[in-house]
């Protein structure tokens, strides 16, 4: 079988809320972690193709190749043309938490052949904690299994194996007449299936998803039918993300997918994030998951109790709730076309970023503002924050993009201490909690203040990423969109006008910024960014200039629905860990602003510049 990288476009994904695999179109797992998604790889072909191990099934002929999901499900199909024949392979996870077994990590593979006959390569390389083990096996009349130091995989095959190279190979002739075959991949357990069970299981995991979305498609009723199913599919996503006992999100699947392919600015992005978890589960709450809404307030509840002092509050955890995130450098894998380093961790964890306390605060009034109590309980602890930013807003610190170089005064983190401090005096007012709300009146005024007299160059009419400087950022749409200022202010327009001369690409592709920030390298254009300027746009008024730019934005979306971190400005190929929960939020947000800016009907809330 040959060897070559893969876009990032032609991989889809499966998960079973714990962990997640990324199959290529030639029907290759190219990366999985067992047993969580945090977990040390199994598969990391994805960041070394030669090395990094995979759970390849291909046809041994020139083939052609696609890819789709089962309807509204996170079911995926690899369908390949052969001139002899047609075999399609069903890939899923058995979801976590579906009945009382919660303990399964087992991923299933049907092949089936649809007509005439198809010859299949059969490889099974799995490579333990991201291939720095190379594992042992053992060949079973079943199958085999694969065992390392202390992990061990059992995959079920309807073929016979041998072993060849550190790895299980064998060929696989199907016919139509033949019906489906299974191979079942299981961590650290090894029970044998027969075809009839498999497909119970992909009967239940298809029913499972499809009641999950149909709450989103229920909540969708009068959206553009054009953009539906995207939006279902960027809700299915986002839910492939969090871990539902837990209530943590994840920002992406992946770890150190290169914001340009060749460069240095790989990251893990295996956590879970305050500011990505707050705006994900916003936006699974707009398409009517409130459950998912309720268990990510427990996680930040439980986060924030655990501190007298605000100041230790993390910008992220481990999706299980720790704090250890120290970065490494995997010197043994050469990087995703290789673009190396490859690191696990995350150092950003100990950067001081003030934005967090206003995404925390607006998270928890906005989900007020539909329903949802604060226990009384919980008030002294959001007094503890609001007081903090009252302490703290007026020093320095890294900003929203994690930038490794000296603290500056970003006006995003202005704005957020802003807004932690409007939310903070609004629930108190609404729910008659005790607050000094006169002395946090004073702070507001004063952020508000030195935003507007710091934070705005006459000279560029927008406003800007640092007190005192001329360089944008993509931050400062979002000034509406907290409510600082009416979309119609003129410094707000001004804003916008400068993002789409100076930031926004002729296809509506917007950078995040364009100075030096302490990194290596250059990036890609953010796909979020370039979301919120459709945002902003559509609630401006500018909505056919809004339509314009999410149809051009949709153009990127890979065939199977499914966005990364950023787009190439070069090659246009997406680019950036995969996929990312924060360009899934974008789309869902933008369709839905589009929609309310055009007058149609929607359940979910509103934000708080159009309430």
């Amino acid at each position: 079988m040959s060897k070559q990288y893969k876009d990032i476009e032609d991989y889809g994904i499966i998960g079973n809320l714990q962990t997640c695999a990324l199959i290529g179109k030639d029907g290759s797992i190219d990366w999985l972690c067992f047993p969580f998604l945090e977990s040390p790889s199994v598969f990391a072909a994805l960041l070394d193709i030669d090395r990094g191990g995979q759970f390849q099934i291909t046809p041994l002929a020139k083939y052609q190749s696609m890819q789709s999901y089962s309807k509204n499900t996170n079911v995926l199909e690899t369908t390949f043309f052969t001139s002899l024949g047609v075999a399609v392979i069903t890939d899923f996870m058995e979801v976590e938490g579906r009945k009382e077994k919660d303990d399964a990590r087992i991923l299933f593979r049907r092949v089936e052949c649809i007509k005439g006959e198809v010859k299949l390569g059969v490889n099974f390389a799995p490579r333990f904690d991201y291939a720095r083990v190379f594992p042992e096996f053992a060949l079973k009349r079943e199958g085999v299994i694969a065992q390392g130091k202390d992990k061990k995989l059992f995959l079920q095959s309807p073929t016979p194996l041998e072993i060849n190279n550190k790895a299980a190979e064998g060929i696989l002739t199907i016919s139509k007449e033949e019906g489906s075959v299974w191979f079942i991949l299981q961590y650290d357990q090894m029970t044998f299936f027969s075809n009839d069970e498999c497909e119970k299981i992909l009967h239940e995991v298809k029913q499972y998803w499809l009641g999950w979305s149909e709450r989103s498609v229920c909540s969708l009723v009068g959206q553009d039918e054009s953009w539906h199913a995207l939006i279902v599919r960027s809700g299915l996503v986002l839910q492939l993300l969090v871990i539902p006992e837990i209530g943590s999100v994840a920002a992406a699947a992946t770890t150190s997918l290169p914001e340009v392919v060749g460069g240095t600015r790989n990251w893990d992005y295996r956590y879970a994030w305050i500011r990505d978890a707050s705006f994900t589960v916003q936006a699974l709450f707009h398409l009517g998951h409130i459950k998912e809404s309720k268990n990510f307030r427990r996680w930040i509840w439980e986060i924030i109790g655990r501190y007298n002092d605000p100041s230790q509050i993390r910008i992220m955890y481990d999706l299980r709730k720790k704090i250890d995130s120290n970065e490494q450098i995997l010197g043994n894998l050469s990087g995703y076309k290789d673009s190396s380093p490859v690191r696990v961790g995350n150092a950003a964890a100990a950067q001081k970023q003030l934005d967090i306390y206003g995404e925390l605060l607006n998270m928890v009034y906005e989900t007020t503002r539909y329903g949802k109590h604060v226990p009384y309980k919980r008030w002294p602890e959001i007094k503890r924050i609001v007081n903090y930013v009252c302490e703290v807003w007026n020093t320095e610190d890294s900003g929203i993009w994690e930038v490794r170089g000296r603290l500056r005064h970003f006006v995003y983190s202005k704005l957020m201490c802003w807004v932690a401090i409007d939310r903070g005096i609004k629930i108190s007012k609404a729910k008659g909690f005790k607050a000094s709300l006169e002395s946090w009146e004073e702070q507001k005024n004063g952020i508000r203040r030195e935003i507007l007299e710091k934070g705005f160059s006459k000279g560029l009419n927008s406003f800007v990423q640092c007190f005192g400087s001329e360089v944008l950022d993509a931050t400062s749409l979002l000034i509406p969109m907290m409510g600082f200022l009416p979309f119609d202010d003129k410094r707000v327009q001004g804003t916008i006008d400068a993002t789409l001369k100076r930031l926004t690409t002729p296809d509506g592709l917007v950078y995040r910024y364009q100075t030096e920030d302490g990194l290596p390298g250059t990036e890609g254009n953010f796909i979020l960014c370039s979301f919120w300027l459709v945002e902003v746009l559509a609630l401006s008024g500018r909505v056919k200039e809004a339509e314009e730019i999410f149809s051009k934005i949709l153009n990127y979306v890979s065939p199977l629905g499914l966005l990364s971190e950023e787009i190439d400005p070069e090659t246009h190929k997406q680019i950036g860990n995969f996929p990312q929960a924060f360009s899934h939020i974008g789309l869902i947000n933008s369709a839905l602003y589009l929609d309310i800016a055009k007058g149609r009907e929607h359940k979910g809330p509103r934000p708080i510049g159009i309430s």
